[in-house]
């Protein structure tokens, strides 16, 4: 089935979701709701936001909006009947996903939440083996994600804590603790450091996070930060019998560096361990945005719940951001 969508925000990530539903032909956007350009754009009429939502023809509302409108706007449009998308953060606060989540059962529609991180296929390889249990529990994780911003940042909606919610950690480490969630399961103890070291805006430029799981012990570790100087992505997984180290990150700009995944079981000769048996895979393709497109549509079409970015993932990820965020000093 062809499904009929409105892509309400059509800057980047609008565009990137049209892109993308355009490549794997299971809907066509016939309608856009975006302030800043004319009635139309390329054809495609552009409307209000409250248009879009109850605009009769339609099937899709996909959200790429400023963080202060998702919860609003994925609320109203699942009442409105629409199966909706829409890009992370879901919302500001775990309270938030709950109201969210009974509009989202009261509507019987699909709702699914754009963590890309989960569709690359590096990400999909690890959680292919972690699944497996090739190489035993996780032990550990270690994530870092980290980038530069200029001078300019201050005049955007990002910078400011009514419009985004948070700071480098709702726009770069939110999809850090996702992957460590997706990837290891959830965690029961958070511990932070919440900070501007440099940029002194009313939102963090430095976010230090440790997790434990109790029943386990085991333990993730996050920095993410916007005094990187260089663009930055590393996350690290240790096992009980081995290891995943992916480096870098496939973008449009490829400012992360080459997409680079090295798996080796463990290794502890004497006197030092050696590299040599390492498994390294290079990605060169970003199929993440077809492929989470894909999921999306398949839920909608086999009536299944999201397995992929659901709201009940956003709901675990949300209330550990609440802690973190309960730790911030200024």
């Amino acid at each position: 089935m062809s499904y009929k969508v409105g892509i309400i925000g059509y800057g980047v990530m609008g565009k990137t979701r049209h892109l993308a539903i355009d490549e794997i032909k299971r809907g066509k956007v016939v309608a856009i709701s975006e302030p800043n350009i004319g009635s139309d754009f390329e054809g495609i009429p552009n409307l209000s936001h409250d248009e879009i939502i109850n605009h009769s023809d339609l099937d899709v509302i996909i959200v790429c909006t400023p963080n202060f409108l998702n919860k609003d706007l994925t609320i109203k449009s699942l009442n409105a009947g629409k199966h909706v998308f829409c890009e992370k953060p879901p919302a500001f606060t775990g309270a938030d996903i709950e109201d969210i989540i009974n509009a989202e059962k009261s509507s019987g529609k699909t709702l699914m939440y754009g963590f890309n991180h989960r569709h690359h296929d590096s990400v999909m390889h690890m959680k292919r083996l972690i699944d497996s249990n090739e190489y035993g529990k996780v032990l550990w994780l270690r994530g870092r994600y980290g980038k530069s911003v200029t001078k300019d940042y201050f005049d955007q909606w990002r910078a400011k804590k009514e419009l985004a919610g948070g700071g480098i950690l709702m726009d770069q480490g939110i999809h850090m603790l996702d992957l460590f969630l997706y990837l290891s399961g959830d965690f029961d103890v958070v511990k932070a450091e919440v900070s501007n070291l440099y940029w002194n805006m009313d939102v963090e430029d430095n976010a230090f996070v440790i997790l434990k799981e109790s029943a386990t012990g085991k333990v993730a570790s996050l920095h993410s930060t916007m005094s990187q100087w260089r663009h930055l992505f590393s996350l690290e997984i240790f096992l009980e019998k081995g290891y995943m180290v992916l480096n870098g990150l496939i973008t449009s700009t490829m400012s992360y560096g080459e997409e680079t995944l090295s798996i080796a079981k463990n290794r502890s000769t004497a006197p030092a361990a050696t590299w040599k048996d390492e498994v390294v895979t290079k990605y060169v393709n970003n199929n993440s945005w077809r492929y989470e497109m894909d999921h999306f549509f398949d839920a909608i079409d086999n009536k299944q719940p999201v397995t992929i970015g659901s709201s009940d993932d956003a709901l675990k990820l949300m209330r550990i951001i609440d802690k973190v965020y309960e730790q911030k000093d200024f």
